[in-house]
């Protein structure tokens, strides 16, 4: 689930994760769909207080509305097969 942001460049998703920076890091080292991947930022590293955002990430809107629908199919393929999902 996801916020409508008003004004910023980026929103902050909530993933059926239990850790988000092994998620994203395992985007990157172990994921790949038609020769592509997708980079997300963990969001706990944008809290003040511990523990708060282990399960989501940040997402950059990006200029172009076709590359931002396919990196949507991209996280949805990826979390079909991420082995730690909730």
């Amino acid at each position: 689930s996801s916020y409508t942001p008003e004004g910023a460049f980026y929103t902050v998703a909530t993933l059926p994760v239990a850790d988000a920076d092994h998620f994203a890091q395992w985007l990157l080292t172990d994921f790949e769909h038609e020769k592509e991947t997708v980079m997300v930022a963990p969001a706990s590293g944008f809290y003040g207080t511990p523990g708060l955002g282990q399960d989501q990430v940040r997402i950059a809107y990006v200029l172009e509305v076709e590359a931002l629908k396919r990196c949507v199919e991209l996280l949805g393929v990826a979390l079909s097969k991420y082995p730690g999902v909730k």
